[in-house]
Formats: structure tokens, C-alpha cells, sequence
């Protein structure tokens, strides 16, 4: 496991590569988003289940904690790298390989992180929900801080407003949008 544990320490310093190419000098870490999504998404489960959702908290905290572990070998690939190389195919098979190092767990791991690519369970499609909100908190903040050209990620927002979970959470994502017209 301690192959494992150093090689998902790249996270740490691999730069989310899509504010990198939008001029944003020191970009936050590949850990650094998995780390809030793992928040936001521990929070957003926990307001499910107490509004009577069936929704296993637990799942989908190991869920969003290997979302993107596959990155630590791939790297944090832009939509624009996307265009010429298969990430998701990419990333499986490198979520399969560092997998391997812990054993028995290996095939629970990997069918979570399938969940999560594939949005084949509720606790799945709440990390892709989560991930797409912290890209927009994300975005938010650097362009407080003055950056600009980030539109792109905004489009994010019209995935949330189609979500299952919108329903739930519109009032925060309502929100959001209304901090950046502010």
C-alpha cells in the first residue's frame, strides 16, 4: 500500500490544468478539488438523508475519494487534450493498475470509481454533482481574485440546474450563480 499511498501523493502537486491554461498562475491541486468535493459531497449526502433520500454517505465519501485518483498517473488532462485522447480509458485503466496494490479491496474500489464515470448509482451521480459544484465555487473564486475567460466553466451550472439533485439544492446553486452577477 505505500506504492499506493506515494503515488496518490501526486495529487498534491499536480496543478488542475484547465485554470493553468486560462492564465491562473498557482491553480489549485488536483487534491486540493478532490479534497472539497469530498466535503461538499459529505454535506449534500447528509441533507439527502435527512430529507428522507436513501443514500449510502458512506459510499459516496469512497466514491468522491477516488474520483480522481486515476490522475495521479494521467495527470489532470484539459478539455482541450480530451479532444485527442481517450481520458476515461485512460484513467480506468490507471485507476485499475494503482488498484491492484490493495488487494482484496481492489474490485469494490474500482466498481465505486466505475459509478462515479459511469453515474450508474445515486451516490455517483452526488460526486458528479459535487465535482461540477466545486469546479463552479472554483471558478467563482478566480474571478473575484480578477481572473478572467473562465466562462467555460459556468457551462457546469446547466448540468446542475438538470440534475436529479437540483431539486434538492437549488437555493445553493441559485445562489452561486447569483454571488457571480453580484
Amino acid at each position: 500500500m505505500i506504492r499506493l499511498f506515494l503515488e496518490v501523493g501526486n495529487l498534491k502537486r499536480l496543478p488542475r490544468m484547465g485554470w493553468l491554461l486560462r492564465g491562473v498562475p498557482n491553480p489549485e491541486s488536483v487534491a486540493d478539488h478532490s479534497f472539497r468535493v469530498a466535503f461538499i459531497t459529505l454535506l449534500l449526502a447528509d441533507e439527502l438523508k435527512k430529507r428522507s433520500v436513501e443514500i449510502d454517505v458512506e459510499k459516496a465519501l469512497k466514491i468522491a475519494l477516488l474520483h480522481d485518483l486515476g490522475e495521479s498517473k494521467i495527470t489532470d488532462l484539459p478539455l482541450e487534450a480530451q479532444r485527442y485522447i481517450d481520458k476515461k480509458k485512460a484513467e480506468k485503466k490507471a485507476v485499475m493498475e494503482l488498484l491492484l496494490e490493495v488487494g482484496n479491496k481492489s474490485l469494490e474500489y474500482f466498481k465505486l470509481f466505475e459509478e462515479y464515470e459511469e453515474e450508474s448509482s445515486l451516490e455517483g451521480r452526488l460526486v458528479r454533482f459535487a465535482d461540477k459544484l466545486e469546479m463552479i465555487l472554483q471558478a467563482y473564486e478566480y474571478e473575484k481574485a480578477g481572473f478572467s475567460n473562465l466562462e467555460e466553466f459556468w457551462s457546469a451550472l446547466g448540468y446542475l440546474k438538470k440534475s436529479e439533485f437540483y431539486q434538492y439544492f437549488r437555493e445553493l446553486i441559485d445562489e452561486v450563480e447569483m454571488l457571480r452577477k453580484s
